[in-house]
């Protein structure tokens, strides 16, 4: 008797951080009230207001553009990106930019203020990441997050989201033909800022064809790929792993169920054998499992 006591105290403490786990996760997730509005390419003037619809409508908006995607024409793109927001929907609107290292600076985090809508606008995700990554700003907005507010980015804005986040640079491939093959170690990606850990997000994603780079990361990481078309989003909404499709195009979902582990040959090819896929249409929702 005293064996099987013993035996089941270790398994409960054996099993004790998986349940801690699990139930760190699930109060995580009942922290988040807020939204991702996650838009392929080319925001239209309906996806604007549906992001302050979400962030609270035209009398309790406040959005914040961070146009750092566009480099160091990042002034002239928050300029035109607030502007736009104001002309299409009445909204308050205010861009925010500052030189690396300098996004904690109080002037800056002070930009923050009453926002309860952000807009991450299009480029080069690269530099956008760079930015902001690791620092007390991007914790700022993922708080406005928590609390009820709305994380939409354009594009770049798009890519940055997930964790895994695509750069469009190729490693392997040098051909003129971009993305020609599903191979081992081709796709170059970096750490995004992490909105969605669960899933990979890939932005002008019909209209430029961009399966087969999408489908790379999602056999060599193992997790869902979401590729978002232009003129259309996917909105996520209280830390959910459910999303909704709005806008006039699609979207294209591939979800492995690898019955056998992917495999390599020698020129470091890559094989999986079962991926499902899914287009989705405006009003459309699914649930990654």
């Amino acid at each position: 008797m005293n064996r099987l006591l013993t035996l089941l105290s270790t398994l409960c403490i054996l099993c004790l951080p998986l349940f801690t786990t699990s139930c760190s996760t699930a109060q995580q997730q009942e922290k988040i009230k807020g939204h991702l509005l996650i838009i392929g390419g080319g925001t239209t003037d309906r996806l604007r207001n549906k992001i302050v619809e979400l962030a609270g409508g035209i009398d309790d908006a406040k959005i914040l553009v961070i146009p750092f995607a566009a480099g160091e024409a990042a002034e002239e793109a928050g300029i035109r990106e607030s502007q736009r927001f104001r002309d299409s929907t009445g909204v308050r609107a205010d861009f925010v930019v500052f030189e690396k290292g300098e996004a904690d600076l109080e002037e800056n985090l002070r930009k923050l203020d009453g926002v309860t809508g952000i807009f991450f606008s299009g480029g080069d995700q690269v530099p956008l990441a760079d930015m902001l990554r690791g620092t007390e700003f991007l914790e700022r907005i993922k708080e406005i997050y928590r609390e009820g507010g709305v994380i939409s980015g354009n594009s770049a804005g798009a890519a940055v989201m997930s964790e895994i986040m695509i750069t469009g640079v190729e490693l392997v491939n040098t051909s003129n033909v971009r993305f020609r093959f599903i191979r081992e170690g081709n796709v170059e990606f970096k750490e995004g800022f992490g909105f969605i850990d669960f899933a990979i997000i890939d932005q002008h994603f019909i209209q430029r064809s961009r399966q087969n780079r999408l489908i790379n990361l999602v056999v060599e990481h193992n997790l869902p790929g979401i590729g978002i078309d232009e003129n259309t989003a996917v909105i996520f909404s209280g830390g959910s792993r459910t999303f909704e499709v709005y806008g006039t195009r699609s979207v294209m979902v591939f979800e492995p169920r690898f019955t056998t582990t992917p495999r390599t040959d020698e020129l470091g090819n890559l094989s999986a054998d079962v991926i499902e896929m899914r287009i989705l249409l405006s009003g459309d929702s699914h649930t990654l499992r």
